[in-house]
């Protein structure tokens, strides 16, 4: 059975697929990230349908991407002799020096090189579309080129070698000495389309394809402003958040997989191809620290345009071109990852109630305007409306970050958020001097902080009001500067949730009834807030030895998948996850800022984490500009004391 941690990602700022140590594409979807699957085997090993390209016979493996690239470099080491096979998912710049619009041929290009000895190499192509339902037509149109079509999808291959159709697939055996080389690529388009083989790329073609993509994503990550000691991994996480950007419309899906179970066997398989407000925002977040403001602008409008500006309609995901409508269906023919049924595909958590979502977007937003974005009237229109709405709704239950899916509680982190909206929205109308019904926002604000204290009456702050339940989300309480760490209610609450969740050194998010069945594995995002709070404690050595135990956890090529399995480090659930390379952005980002600012003991004034990460950027940056004698910054400042929320 292969394992989640089994896999590399390649993507194109437009779909994603997973390629597995043995040199398997066992999972790719064209022309998008929610676009039914070509390739299936991880989710049925059977059904699913794989292109894989490998040595014959035995072998062992390692691999690596390219250096500050998503291009994956995978060496076979075989009695005879030694095989380098490199994948890429072809891409270029749209003409846009930022990165933002990017071109993309909805190929699979792999490169295979003999660097010692001889090898004989093995491919076989057979694509399953629609998520493995049928079998497609497969035809040679060259002794190089081939046509895979069926229902709606057609997949061109193009070979600098010769290719055999059978058995409902491209084979090929080619044996290859020290310094040959072969190219294949895969390439996707709808089905009505013909390709005549004389138009299928050749050597040349191949060549400069696997050059653009080289050159695009390291012209991309050279403007990561990150330079602490953690490097390797912040850079390889800020690469692989890209890689799941949408570029046509700046939307970012939470993970490009669906149903990667969160227990082997289990029954909490979900679709994640979409895009989550909440973690879109936080990514940008954490984006944002590291220096890329025109992502979080490209995600602004992708929002506006989808939400058409009317707050009061608006979602907590969508699809990534904008849909509303995600209607959750099982895919009863496919077994699943390792027997863990059902599969789904869409996700019957969009149209819950969560009313964290404004609070995410006012935070994105504030801190946005902070690294010197503007806040035009319709932006602030829109945000304005959002606050408004927490006004009307914050007195309501909902389901929660967590998305239970059983009756709606009132919980700490709904409120905390909803909190979160109103000042954020307080603030940004001060300091940008915008129209805000200040007093009864104000009152509002108030309100709500008597609530939430009145919510801790035991000490601590429990997952939900009335409730004794331990949750890792209320870790939040001191990060988005509600209370200082110092207060005697988040120690309560940080020591609650270390006792009760805590278990070889990750957290659980909770351990409760949720409506659903089976278990799920350590939540690593919860792992890397604590590692937050430990770091603005002052707590240096404890910091450290948990970021250390997390970047453990990474697999061979530095990817994450949601949760772990807190013994073992077992990856669970759907890979890569959005929202753990997010986290370890952050916690590093916020590591190295409150080392930078000196802050070595627990701080008497509440402070909004990311914003101190937010301040460490801007101060070098404004350095940088100072040593090079610029007269202007592309980020405004910010003064220390600013920092501080009362």
């Amino acid at each position: 059975m292969r394992r989640i941690a089994d896999y590399a990602l390649l993507g194109d700022c437009h779909s994603a697929a997973l390629v597995g140590r043995d040199g398997s594409i066992d999972w790719a979807c064209f022309p998008r990230f929610d676009a039914p699957s070509v390739f299936c085997r991880i989710l049925d090993e059977q059904r699913g349908g794989s292109f894989c390209l490998s040595p014959v016979g035995h072998f062992t493996s390692t691999r690596t991407y390219v250096e500050d690239s998503n291009v994956l470099a995978t060496t076979f080491t075989t009695p005879r002799g030694v095989l380098e096979v490199v994948d890429c998912m072809p891409v270029s710049a749209a003409g846009a020096s930022s990165g933002t619009s990017v071109s993309t041929r909805h190929a699979l290009l792999r490169r295979v090189r003999c660097l010692a000895g001889e090898v004989q190499v093995r491919v076989v192509v057979a694509p399953r579309f629609e998520y493995g339902s049928f079998t497609p037509r497969v035809r040679l149109t060259s002794w190089r080129t081939a046509e895979v079509v069926g229902g709606a999808d057609a997949l061109w291959v193009s070979s600098t070698r010769p290719l055999v159709a059978q058995e409902s697939a491209l084979r090929a055996r080619w044996r290859l000495r020290a310094g040959d080389e072969a190219w294949i690529e895969a390439a996707w388009t709808p089905s009505f389309v013909e390709r005549a083989p004389e138009k299928a790329p050749d050597l040349h073609d191949f060549h400069r394809r696997l050059e653009d993509t080289l050159t695009f994503w390291r012209k991309w990550i050279g403007r990561c402003s990150y330079q602490g000691e953690h490097l390797k991994a912040v850079r390889r996480s800020a690469l692989t958040l890209k890689a799941l950007t949408y570029a046509p419309t700046g939307a970012l899906v939470a993970a490009p997989t669906t149903s990667l179970p969160e227990e082997l066997g289990g029954t909490r398989n979900w679709d994640y191809r979409f895009t989550w407000l909440r973690d879109a925002s936080l990514t940008l977040i954490s984006l944002l620290v590291l220096g890329y403001r025109e992502e979080a602008d490209a995600f602004r409008h992708w929002l506006r345009r989808t939400s058409a500006g009317r707050a009061e309609d608006l979602q907590i995901m969508y699809g990534i071109q904008g849909q509303r409508l995600l209607p959750e269906v099982e895919l009863g023919h496919l077994a699943g990852h390792a027997g863990s049924r059902p599969v789904r595909i869409g996700n019957g958590a969009a149209k819950q109630l969560q009313l964290d979502v404004s609070g995410e977007l006012l935070e994105a937003s504030w801190l946005y305007a902070r690294a010197g974005g503007l806040v035009t009237p319709t932006n602030w229109a829109f945000l304005s409306g959002l606050v408004e709405e927490v006004c009307r709704r914050w007195r309501q239950p909902d389901q929660g970050l967590w998305e239970m899916r059983d009756e709606p509680r009132h919980f700490i982190h709904s409120k905390l958020l909803c909190w979160v909206a109103l000042d954020r929205g307080l603030r940004l109308a001060q300091e940008r001097n915008l129209p805000v019904p200040l007093m009864r926002w104000a009152r509002e604000r108030a309100e709500l902080r008597r609530y939430l204290m009145e919510c801790a009456a035991d000490g601590w702050f429990p997952q939900a009001r009335g409730t004794s339940v331990a949750d890792a989300s209320t870790l939040l309480v001191p990060a988005l500067g509600f209370l200082p760490l110092a207060h005697p209610l988040v120690r309560g609450t940080v020591q609650k949730v270390r006792e009760r969740l805590e278990s070889g050194g990750l957290l659980y998010r909770y351990l409760a009834p949720d409506g659903l069945s089976g278990g799920e594995g350590a939540f690593l995002l919860c792992s890397f807030w604590l590692v937050d709070v430990l770091a603005h404690e002052g707590k240096w050595e404890e910091a450290e030895a948990l970021l250390s135990r997390l970047l453990g956890l990474a697999n061979d090529v530095g990817l994450y998948a949601e949760e772990a399995v807190p013994i073992t480090g077992e990856a669970l659930g759907n890979f890569p996850q959005a929202f753990t390379h997010m986290a370890l952005v952050s916690s590093c980002a916020q590591l190295s800022a409150v080392r930078a600012l000196e802050q070595r003991r627990p701080p008497e004034q509440a402070r909004d984490f990311a914003a101190v990460a937010l301040e460490s950027l801007l101060s070098s940056r404004r350095q940088g500009d100072e040593a090079r004698g610029s007269a202007q910054s592309s980020f405004s400042p910010v003064e220390p004391e600013a920092l501080a929320l009362h």
